[in-house]
This record gives C-alpha cells, structure tokens and sequence, in this order.
C-alpha cells in the first residue's frame, strides 16, 4: 500500500489539452521553479536556527564555563532552560503562523533571536544566561514545525521527504560551519577585550539578524497567496494537491477547538511522539556532545581547541549527504517506514562503539555512524507523520504538538554526562532511545497504519461518511475512507 498520486482529480481547464507526457514535464517544471523560489532561503534560515541553537556546545569548549565560573551541571540547567520553552510554544507557533502567514512570521522570529543571541555574548553572571535562552526559545519554536508545515502547504507527499530532508541536512551543514565559525571566532580571542566564546554569541547573532531582516523579502505565502506564481501555476499547485489526496488549500478552512482535540486523541500522534522523540534525542546528543567526545580522543588534546573544531565538520558533511540520499530513494519507493528502521540500527553501532572504545580512530568511525543514522532518519519521521495527517489545521498541530514533545528530550541531552565514570550510562540510554523509540516505534507505526489501509479497503470506515455535509467532508481529512496512509 502506497501514497502514490493520481491525476485523474486534475481539472480539465487545467491540463486537459496535453498528454501524459505533456503534462509530467510540466509538473516538473513547476517543481522546479517552486524549489528555486522557496527551498534556498528556507535552508538559509534553519541553518542559522540550529546554528544558534547548538552554538552554546561550542561556546563551551571555548572556555564559556571556565570563564562564568559555572559546573557542567548548572551548565546543563542552562541548556534546559532553552528545550523547556521551545517545546512548550511549538504547537502554538505552528497556529500562529498559519494565521498571520510565513511571510511575516518567520522573518520576526528570526530578528528576535538573532537579538538575544548577540546578546548572549555580553553575559557576565552564568545565571543571567537564563533569560536569554528562554526567550530563545520561545523565539526559535516556531522555526522547525513551521517550515515543515510550511513545505507541506506546497508539495505533494511524495516529494515532501527529500525536500524536508534538504533544509534539515541544512542543519547537518550548520554543524560544521558552526566548528568552521568557531574556529575563526575562537581566535579573535581578545579583540575588544572580548574572549573567543563571546564573539561566537556576537558574530552569530549579528549573522541572524540580518538573515532575518532579508527574510522579509524572501519569504513567500502560502499557495492561494503566492505572489511569484500565475493564476493558471496557483491552480496546479493546488490541483497537485488534491490529485494526492490532500485538502485543497483554500479559504473556507477555518480553525476549531474540536481540531486541537481530534489532533490530540488522534492515536497516530502518540505513536509519531513516540518515533520522533527516539531520532531526535540523540540527534540533539551528537549535535551538543560532539565537540566534549572529540575532544577526549587522544589524537588530540583538550587544549587543542581550534583543532577539535574542526573534526566536528566531516562527519557533518557526511550526514547532510546521506540525509538527502536517503529521504530520495523514500519518496521514489513510496514508503517510510522500512527506511527508518534500516537507518536506527546504523546509530546504534555509532554509539555503541563510541561507549565500548577509547581508541580514536574506531571512536571517530563511530562519530561518523551515529551522525549519519541520526540525521538521516529525522526528515523521513516527520515526512511520515506529514504525510498522515490531514487537513491543514490538523497538520500544522500535530507537527507542532510531536515536535514541541519530542524537542523535551533535549532537557534528558542537556543531564547527560561525559564523564568516563558515566559514559555506560549516557550512550546507554541514547542506545534506548534509538531501539525502542525509532527502530521499536517504526515498526508498530507502520504495522498499525498497514492494518487501517486494509480496514479502508474493506470498507469498514465508510461508517464516517454518513450525514455529512460537503464541507464536513471536505475537512474529514486522514479519517476520510478514500485517505491512504503513507507507510
């Protein structure tokens, strides 16, 4: 059972004139000139989200800690602080942003943390760190589960994973670009009278601000509002749209309580917490605890600071490239599900190796397999739940909702310890994660949804069409029986 499209949906006016043939080369011309206006400045933005995000990791290893005087332990309550709010204002964000457009939305967010980040960099009291991580927070929670949404409004389900899996393996690329700025930051070391730490905060910040600004230009609506687009290419895209099975964009959709509650009873979204959480946590392990694990290899010192930045950017590299080959060949075969559980077990032996050797060469390999089956399996996970969930509304919360619960598990990342005497415990419990959240979770979650395409095929939820009015089917969305879920 697969999500395949069908054009028979497609309006006459449309495209009726041309054949077959005619008509995939002109799909495919629109695709293409969607993915040149919109997917550049989208991986433009998340790469500078996750940049600002993780950068505290390098800041650290920068003499962050020894200079504020702080514990790795008040550290990681500073690190906390940030998942504990952008979790709570993920589903919210997604909301906010449907309503007031991306276009306004994601370019405001990203001047407002652009300026707390920067401020960041003029800290002199650990626990003043707080605040700013707070608010940043709240700030970047509408970034991730926004552009998701956001690519979703425009692609069909079969072109959503690798697309996801470009701007998200733009996080894979901020990575080592954030050793390489780190680096360089690191040795401005005492311009201004300013340590290296401090002008990774500044730099960065700076650097959001004006991607931000930009942004107010580059960012485009939705579909319907697209201002780059025809009348007759606004029409296809959402005539694509519907040929997949997906709710027209349109303006009659209108946002009800009764969505919050159908998206939070919706058993599909429990299992999605459950999966995502499993690939995100030990996403948000390499991306915070790379820097400290290099830095403990005896190929090199701690004191050997530019050096360990950049070791952190090949296996970045690396990951970025899988990530999008991987999330392809998804969307070419139809499913989901049989790639993310191939992906969990290459994570494992990363991390596996990394807890049974000391040895720098076998534990670098094992940098390499955790970075590349962690970043990999994350776009697939939130194509597949995209993909499940219909109409807009519904969407746009149940990404908000798992990735505000999975984005928790970076409070579990931020008391992980590398310690030796507590490396059994921290790669134990990320090994946990990966086997029974992604590797587990895949394989009940493809199961479940194999079992409801048959229920569908039998004719056992024809029940949910009776005494509906037009629009009530129309927003019925993945519950409607002529819905297939993607597996």
């Amino acid at each position: 059972m697969s999500f395949r499209p069908s054009t028979a949906s497609r309006p006459q006016d449309l495209d009726g004139q041309l054949s077959e043939m005619e008509r995939a080369e002109v799909d495919r011309q629109l695709v293409r000139r969607l993915d040149l206006k919109l997917m550049p400045w989208l991986c433009l933005m998340y790469c500078v989200a996750f940049l600002d995000r993780t950068d505290v990791g390098n800041a650290k290893i920068a003499n962050l800690t020894a200079d504020l005087g702080t514990t790795d332990r008040q550290f990681g309550q500073v690190l906390a602080t940030f998942f504990a709010s952008y979790s709570i204002f993920e589903p919210l964000a997604n909301v906010l942003m449907r309503k007031f457009g991306p276009r306004r939305f994601l370019p405001t967010i990203a001047v407002i943390w652009g300026v707390l980040m920067a401020g960041m960099g003029f800290v002199h009291d650990w626990r003043l760190l707080f605040v700013p991580r707070v608010l940043l927070g709240a700030a970047e929670a509408g970034m991730f589960p926004g552009i998701c949404f956001y690519i979703s409004c425009w692609y069909r389900r079969d072109e959503f994973g690798v697309r996801v899996a470009i701007f998200f393996s733009s996080a894979a690329v901020s990575g080592s670009v954030g050793g390489l700025l780190a680096a360089a930051m690191q040795s401005m070391d005492g311009i201004a009278g300013l340590a290296g730490w401090r002008w990774i905060f500044i730099v960065e910040g700076i650097l959001t601000m004006i991607v931000g600004m930009a942004s107010f230009w580059m960012v485009h609506n939705f579909p319907e509002d697209a201002t780059f687009l025809g009348e007759v290419d606004r029409a296809r895209v959402i005539a694509r749209l519907a040929e997949d099975r997906q709710l027209p964009w349109c303006r009659l959709e209108t946002f009800s309580w009764k969505t919050i509650w159908t998206s939070l009873t919706d058993w599909k979204t429990w299992m999605g917490m459950i999966i995502f959480s499993g690939a995100l946590m030990p996403v948000y392990s390499i991306s915070l605890l790379m820097p400290s694990v290099i830095s403990t290899l005896s190929f090199t010192t701690p004191e050997s600071i530019i050096r360990n930045q950049l070791l952190c950017v090949p296996p970045y590299v690396m990951a970025g490239a899988v990530t999008v080959i991987a999330a392809l060949a998804s969307d070419q075969h139809h499913t989901r599900g049989y790639f993310t559980i191939a992906l969990a077990p290459i994570a494992v032996v990363g991390f596996s190796m990394l807890l049974i050797t000391r040895a720098a060469e076998v534990a670098y390999i094992g940098v390499f397999l955790a970075t590349i089956g962690c970043y990999a399996s994350l776009p697939i996970v939130v194509a597949w739940i995209a993909n499940n969930a219909e109409n807009n509304y519904k969407r746009a919360l149940v990404l908000g909702i798992v990735i505000g619960v999975g984005n928790l598990n970076g409070i579990v990342t931020s008391k992980l310890s590398l310690e030796e005497a507590y490396f059994f415990r921290t790669y134990s419990i990320i090994v946990a994660y990966l086997g029974i959240g992604l590797f587990g979770g895949s394989i009940l979650f493809r199961y479940f949804l194999y079992r409801e395409n048959m229920a569908k095929e039998a004719g056992r939820r024809d029940y949910r069409l009776d005494n509906r009015t037009a629009y009530e089917l129309q927003v019925l969305g993945d519950r409607n029986p002529g819905f297939r879920h993607a597996l």
